[in-house]
Parts: structure tokens; sequence; C-alpha cells
């Protein structure tokens, strides 16, 4: 049988000889650096709870939208996938997984499984039809094994700090179990992400924002009592280790209105009377009241938009959310984001984080903006841009105009666990290839070159999430 190409030692890196060769140096620099995730959707109950996996479907197909999503557009319905009410048994969904392989070929999440078989469950073969249950059943008696424990991987795997993605009424139990636990040796940290709690349009605002009140205003009432809710609940956040403040948005606007406008919109919210129009408002509203909180209470601020929420109507009637059919869209940061850059643009201590679906923005907007504000940072490709020939479209796009200090460093952004490492490893790839080629061109020197890839692999998410 031959060696899987996963294992091969230069993936990713240049063909080119003479920069393949400075691209080996600069990759053995990072290889081995601690993992830094300050931005990801792994339960912290899985840490704590240090439960066995499930099985493989259910690890590695059915929760992963990017897996989902393609092997339904080649015509398996999703409850084939293990979704749904009645879903197919996990044998059935690692079947349809094996069978629907070669379309994954040339995409970020064929090459991420790859590196998992290879280089997490020592699986060597690729997926087929033919030998789908014999794949299956080398995996589940891998995850039965005790160094396939959550808490196992992630020392295996090198993880210093992982931040999760919180509900902000969550207890935070389990953050606090791990860290009371003197045997646990890294950093699960919680991240605030009230997206519910400040969009109106939500199924779930209403009902989100009479609990909130409820538990965390204080006594106070109204618009006052969500205000000074979200600013208690935030800081309970602090208390438990978070370091950002997350926020999945339509559009990144903003919008400063006065607390007579804003409790006018808050009522009419509450009592269900408001317009798509004033909902757009309240909620371009708290997002500029969340950079004011950040200012106060020192949470970093990520803001992620430009993905059209559950394109498809019937798939989301019976599936629900984040199963696939979430579309990118253009977006326009410069006009957008303006009324909180103007208050908070040059704010002391102050970090926004800038991410987006629409690649053309990365060098018309986001690298200018980050080259001047102080506060403004660019976020890492994300999501459908998280891939190598994206990532270096990404670095050519934003370089020349705000250089390397001004990006977050890489985000892995996932909810499968096991990707980790395969995603970290494609980024210090990724950034060693493109920094060869500056090297080979006589752009940047390479004794340079060995200093900026340690800052952006490990200094600069330390420096950008304040960690």
């Amino acid at each position: 049988m031959a060696p899987s190409i996963a294992a091969h030692p230069d993936r990713l890196l240049p063909a080119e000889p003479a920069v393949r060769e400075i691209a080996r140096s600069l990759y053995s620099r990072v290889a081995g650096l601690p993992i830094i995730s300050p931005h990801g959707h792994v339960d912290a109950g899985v840490i704590e709870q240090n439960l066995p996996f499930p099985d493989p479907a259910a690890l590695l197909v059915t929760p992963d939208h990017y897996v989902t999503r393609l092997i339904h557009a080649g015509g398996v319905p999703m409850d084939r996938l293990g979704l749904g009410a009645s879903p197919a048994g996990s044998r059935e969904v690692w079947r349809n997984f094996c069978a629907a392989w070669p379309a994954f070929e040339g995409t970020a999440s064929g090459y991420w499984i790859r590196q998992e078989f290879e280089h997490v469950f020592g699986l060597h073969e690729e997926p087929t039809a033919e030998n789908a249950d014999r794949l299956y059943d080398a995996l589940a008696s891998k995850l039965e094994e005790p160094g396939f424990r959550p808490r196992q991987l992630f020392k295996e795997f090198n993880i210093e700090v992982l931040a999760t993605t919180d509900d902000p009424l969550d207890s935070l139990d389990s953050h606090a179990a791990l860290q009371a636990d003197p045997a646990f040796p890294g950093r699960v940290l919680p991240t605030f992400r009230p997206d519910q709690y400040l969009n109106m349009a939500h199924p779930a605002w209403q009902g989100n924002v009479e609990r909130l009140i409820a538990v965390a205003g204080g006594g106070a009432s109204g618009y006052a009592g969500y205000i000074r809710a979200l600013e208690a609940r935030r800081r309970d956040f602090v208390e438990r280790g978070a370091v950002s403040a997350d926020h999945g948005v339509f559009t990144p606007a903003t919008l400063k209105l006065d607390d007579a406008e804003a409790e006018r919109l808050f009522e009419r919210g509450r009592a269900g009377q408001a317009g798509p129009k004033e909902r757009d408002a309240f909620e371009a509203h708290m997002i500029y009241q969340m950079a004011r909180m950040s200012v106060e209470d020192g949470l970093v601020m990520t803001i992620h938009p430009g993905s059209y929420r559950n394109h498809h109507g019937p798939t989301f009637d019976a599936f629900g959310a984040d199963t696939g059919h979430d579309i990118p869209f253009a977006v326009n940061y410069t006009e957008a984001i303006r009324p909180l850059l103007q208050d908070f643009g040059t704010a002391k201590d102050f970090h926004l984080v800038l991410f987006t679906l629409d690649e053309t923005v990365f060098s018309r907007e986001l690298a200018p903006l980050a080259g001047f504000y102080p506060s403004v940072y660019i976020g890492a490709p994300w999501w459908f841009l998280d891939a190598p020939d994206a990532m270096l479209r990404f670095r050519s796009a934003v370089t020349e105009t705000a250089g390397f200090s001004r990006s977050s460093g890489f985000i892995d952004d996932t909810r499968a666990f096991c990707s980790i490492p395969a995603r970290h490893d494609t980024s210090r790839r990724i950034e060693a290839s493109f920094l060869a080629r500056l090297v080979a061109e006589h752009r940047i020197s390479e004794e340079r070159a060995h200093e900026l890839i340690v800052d952006i692999v490990d200094a600069s998410p330390r420096r950008v999430f304040k960690l």
C-alpha cells in the first residue's frame, strides 16, 4: 500500500525547490510550538467530563457542516447523514461519507480529514465504499483507548489555550471545574457570545431578554435592566477567564442611539411590534454598546459578519441551524463600522478583531482600517476562506498595507476537536510558504523571516487576545 499523501513532510510547501528549502527551515521553527486557539466552538464539557468520544460518524461526519454540506450537494439526504428527527444509524452515515470521499479532493475538509486519519488515528487508507466498515471498526476501536479521551488528546495536541463559545447565561461550571483541577495542564477559556440577546429577529430574543434581566438585571427593568444585565454577565465571564466577546452578525453595521430611542426600540421589540428596520437599528446600536463595554471591561471584541444564515428554509425547518446552508455575501466595513470607530477606534487597550467571508474586503477595507486604527486587527481567514490557497491570498492581500503585526494569528473556529492540530499545522505551513517566497524574492531577509513566523504563530494571538 502506498503511503498516504498526508504523511509527506513537504505537504503544502512550495513546489520550487529553492523556495521549498527556505519554507522547510521556517516551518521547522514553529512546528512544535504550542497551539493557541483563541476562538472556537468545542464544548468545555467535553474536556471537563473527559468521556470517550462517540462513534466515528458522530465524531467526524454529522457535526461537521463542512462535511455534510458537500455530501448533501451530491444528492445524499440530510437524514442519511445523521441529522433530523429520524436519522440514519452511525454506520450507515459512515458508509455514505466513505462513498462520497472523492468529492473532497482539493477541499480543505479533505486535507484536514486526511491529516486526522494519518496523524491522530494512525490510519493510512483512503476511505472508499469498499473499506468503510473496516475503517469504522478501526476508528471505533481507537476511540475506546484511554489515550483517545479528550484530556489526553488535549495534551497530545500540545494545546496551551482553547477558547470556547458560550451563551451569556451559561453557568460556566465546566470552566470552573477545569480551572480548579491542578491535574489539567491547559487553559480553557469561555467566550461571551450574545447574538441571541442582541438580534431582535432571532425567534428566542424576547424570552432570552426576559431571562437575562431576571437573572442579572440587579433589580432594574426594561432597557436599563437589559444593559445592566449584559454588563454584569460580561464581568462574570471575565472572572471565569474570558478574554473576548464574539459577535456573529449579519452585517457589521454599528449605530449610536441616545438612550430614549434605544429604549423605545427595545420596548417595541419586547412587544413584538418592531419592524425590520427597527430591529436592524437596535442590533447595530447594541454592537456599538458591546464596543463600549469592551473598552470598559477589557474583553477583546471580535466581529464575524457576512453569512446568510439558514439560506434554505426547508432544510432549516427539518434539520435546524448549522447544517451546511449558511452562504457568504458581500459586506461593507468602511461605512458600517465607522460610528463605532469614531468613539472607540483609538481607545486605550481596546482590541477589535474584524473577520470577513468576503475576501475582496481584505485589501480594500480591512488592511487600510488596521493600518490606521490602533484598535483594529484583521481576523484570520475564516470559514470558507480557511483553506490553503485562500490563506495565501489573504497574506498577499493584507501584508503590503498592514504588514504582519496587524493580524490576529490563526483562528481554527472549529467544533471538530480532533481537527485542531491539522488546522493549525496547515496555517503554519502556509505562513512558511508565504514568507519563503518573500525571502527568495529578496523582499525580506531569511533571518527576519524566522522572527516573523514565530510572531505570527505564537506572539500575535497572545498579543491580540491579551493572553
